[in-house]
């Protein structure tokens, strides 16, 4: 992956930008020159400037999600631009995208001209999540801060290219769910900071176990299913089929591969579970304080074998930490059915279920009296931007929250129970499950 660049040694004439001077830092006589020119109140971290006070975005993907009101920042008239570029291979959705954006938005066709742009603060990534690391990594590498939609990586060891990148280049990254630190989780209908509150103070005892199913409230899009069996299509004039594949295989165009239901296809994503698993999971990672490991025991109730190009059904996956905590998926749309009505977390004292009923009733007294966990940076992303803080959401713990989603689909993918060590990210001894790791991108694309 090398996309071109503009001339980086030339001096710009008009007021520099922060990404101007990230990439005039490259050469050390100029930095330091910089450095005696430019305010301090405006320094980052090393190489890196905060930008104004207004915050310009260039957005890859112009599907529904781009539109989510986390992306696409309209041109109002009469304001200050915010969305400076929009990128799609298909031009119907891009010229969608360029009225919904309004004026002063330039568009494209091919995301790499994008990176040429010294006048763009954060990249969005709205593509499918085969895109999402190698675009992630590249637009760290020209400079930009990165808004990355779920699932993270397609891959546990796309997920971990992007976290060096993200170190490397100090670029800010955030990526886009936020149950963590705001909003109601789903059908407890609390915040994630109270079930937290309630771990940290030791009442539910331990080894917890959470369950995550639709029984709890957490239901998980079971048809995102493929359709192999579909006959080849012509493909539409509008459309670049083989810029939207990108760094997946080749497979004959139909409809159904792409857009929306690109979901259904292992090679583009991983069913319903990867579409929703970030969401329900993240804040898991965080209430359990385990956004620095995995789990090391993996095993799934699925069909077996699974369709090696169509994402299946899959009943139950359990997973199990190095301490003993367990975490189960439940679809409760294939295989035997644990019994409703079971909690969300479990430990040998409590227990709380839908809706924040809890056993014993008086579980959560004074819980919210207790002082709220902390994040380990801004929940504002554009806070984190201009300060250049770590986000509370950042490729490092962002990385975690989507191997359990990847590592549950490897399990189902196997058909068998799996060791995982979490220091190495690796099935030790595992040939079969370790493909499913690392798996290759089609050329000339590469991270």
């Amino acid at each position: 992956m090398s996309p071109t660049h503009a001339d980086e040694d030339a001096m710009p004439t008009s007021p520099i930008t922060r990404r101007e001077l990230f990439k005039i830092g490259a050469s050390a006589t100029a930095a330091v020159s910089l450095f005696h020119i430019v305010p301090a109140h405006v320094l980052g971290g090393p190489g890196r400037i905060a930008p104004s006070d207004t915050i310009t975005h260039g957005i890859i993907g112009c599907g529904g999600i781009s539109r989510s009101g986390a992306h696409i920042r309209p041109n109002l008239e009469g304001k200050t631009a915010t969305t400076l570029a929009l990128c799609d291979v298909d031009a119907h959705r891009l010229a969608d995208g360029m009225k919904h954006a309004g004026g002063n938005c330039s568009g494209y066709s091919d995301w790499r001209q994008m990176l040429d742009r010294t006048d763009i603060d954060v990249m969005h990534i709205c593509t499918p999540p085969h895109w999402h690391a190698l675009m992630s990594v590249a637009a760290a590498r020209a400079g930009f801060d990165v808004w990355c939609e779920k699932p993270m990586s397609r891959t546990i060891d796309e997920g971990i290219r992007v976290v060096q990148e993200i170190e490397r280049t100090e670029a800010v990254f955030r990526l886009n769910t936020w149950f963590r630190f705001e909003g109601g989780l789903y059908g407890l209908g609390s915040p994630a900071s109270r079930i937290k509150k309630l771990v940290r103070s030791g009442r539910l005892g331990g080894p917890l176990r959470v369950r995550v199913s639709p029984d709890t409230g957490f239901a998980w899009k079971m048809y995102w299913t493929g359709k192999p069996q579909l006959a080849p299509q012509s493909v539409p004039d509008h459309f670049n089929y083989d810029a939207w594949l990108g760094p997946a295989p080749y497979k004959p165009y139909t409809a159904h591969r792409t857009h929306g239901s690109f979901r259904g296809y292992w090679d583009y994503d991983g069913g319903g579970l990867a579409d929703m698993g970030q969401h329900y999971l993240d804040p898991v990672q965080w209430i359990l304080d385990k956004d620095h490991t995995s789990p090391s025991e993996i095993s799934a109730i699925a069909p077996w074998p699974q369709h090696p190009d169509s994402c299946g059904p899959w009943g139950k996956v359990m997973l199990k930490y190095q301490d003993g905590t367990e975490l189960i998926l439940e679809s409760r749309e294939w295989g035997p059915k644990d019994p409703a009505g079971l909690p969300y977390i479990e430990g040998p004292n409590g227990k709380v279920f839908r809706g924040m009923r809890t056993e014993p009733a008086d579980l959560l007294d004074g819980i919210d009296e207790m002082p709220e966990p902390p994040q380990v940076g801004p929940t504002n992303f554009d806070e984190s931007v201009r300060t250049r803080q770590r986000f509370a959401l950042n490729e490092s713990n962002g990385h975690r929250s989507c191997s359990l989603v990847n590592l549950a689909n490897i399990a189902i993918r196997t058909g068998r129970k799996l060791k995982y060590d979490p220091v190495g990210q690796t099935f030790p001894g595992d040939e079969e499950a370790n493909r499913l790791i690392r798996q290759p991108l089609r050329a000339p694309w590469r991270i």
